[in-house]
């Protein structure tokens, strides 16, 4: 999108008087190549290469406290764990659900789950937009239009990163020993607002026009908005509860480790997120999460924790992705033993 900007940006200026515009040209020529690099694959592999040796290191330092906080968090931690991270994407499911019923493209949970859980495998590569192509491709077998579609996992995003960051809001700068996430108060107004259906569908018909796209069908209710939000904050709960099971068996206090918990992992998995071309927040998500415990915990239980939360987050993708392309070919094959 910003090499067609950059063009029409230096197509626009061409003509009389267009030396006086020259650097402003050439700022956002140089703007323009550094998105193209930043956007190669060649650009984007090097990131996840440096990350992964960056932190194989990290753990390579540390890991006789971490090789030791391991063997204290125990089985049933680790499956109660397990078990919240399901719930957290289960939660994600139903918030793209009722946000694509809302477009205009009711589907059962069955078809939704297999949309959702298949296509976001497509995370785990360089770049947000995968995901995105997946679920499209795959809601056209349930005659989902591709637009609403896209509409709903682009929507589905945005809010997740919106509760996301509230959810770190309402915690973190009450829990947290570093003054560093208070800054998050700045932006409590903006997210507020953007909450607002209004807002959101405003949000999102401009997302949609600098695609290149058509804008919504329909905006969408204030009932689909609050019901999506309200499924939204449920993951966040899921997920930090999943962290709480794990970081209490290695000291983390009960009570104020909740909101630890759930804000740390929340302004985590954000900032990831937004780190565009590292797959899945790789590396980025462990650096908060870690930094967010170890003051309490210790650096070695810290990263003992961010370990199993990341297999458990991946072993949760690969579960649900398996269970629903099992339903869906299921679901299959029932349809053709019961046709004529």
């Amino acid at each position: 999108m910003s090499d067609h900007l950059g063009a029409a940006s230096v197509t626009e200026e061409d003509g009389p008087g267009h030396g006086a515009a020259a650097p402003g040209r050439g700022r956002r020529s140089l703007w323009s190549a550094v998105a193209r690099l930043m956007a190669s694959r060649l650009v984007r592999w090097a990131f996840v290469v440096a990350t992964v040796a960056l932190g194989g290191y990290w753990f390579g330092l540390h890991w006789s406290s971490v090789s030791g906080a391991l063997g204290r968090l125990g089985f049933l931690a680790v499956a109660g764990a397990f078990i919240s991270v399901l719930l957290g994407l289960l939660a994600t499911m139903q918030v793209w659900r009722l946000l694509l019923a809302g477009l205009g493209s009711p589907l059962s949970t069955r078809a939704a789950a297999r949309i959702v859980f298949i296509g976001q495998l497509g995370k785990y590569l360089p770049g947000s937009i995968w995901p995105v192509v997946a679920q499209m491709e795959l809601g056209k077998e349930h005659k989902v239009p591709r637009l609403r579609s896209a509409s709903a996992s682009v929507l589905t995003m945005l809010i997740s990163v919106l509760t996301g960051l509230i959810a770190a809001l309402v915690t973190l700068p009450f829990v947290a020993r570093s003054a560093s996430y208070r800054w998050v108060f700045l932006a409590a107004p903006v997210l507020l607002v953007c909450l607002h259906p209004k807002v959101l569908n405003q949000i999102l018909d401009r997302t949609l026009r600098l695609a290149r796209r058509p804008p919504l069908e329909r905006p969408l209710t204030g009932r689909v908005v609050a019901g999506a939000l309200a499924w939204s904050f449920s993951t966040w709960i899921g997920y930090g509860l999943q962290i709480w099971l794990l970081a209490t068996r290695v000291g983390l206090p009960y009570g104020r480790g909740a909101l630890l918990a759930t804000g740390g992992f929340a302004f985590a998995w954000c900032v990831g997120f937004l780190i565009v071309f590292l797959p899945v927040g790789a590396g980025v998500r462990e650096v908060l999460l870690i930094a967010t415990l170890t003051p309490f915990i210790g650096a070695g239980a810290a990263g003992a924790v961010t370990l199993v939360s990341r297999l458990l987050m991946t072993a949760g993708d690969l579960s649900t992705a398996a269970a629903a392309a099992g339903l869906g070919r299921r679901y299959a094959a029932q349809r053709r033993e019961a046709s004529p």
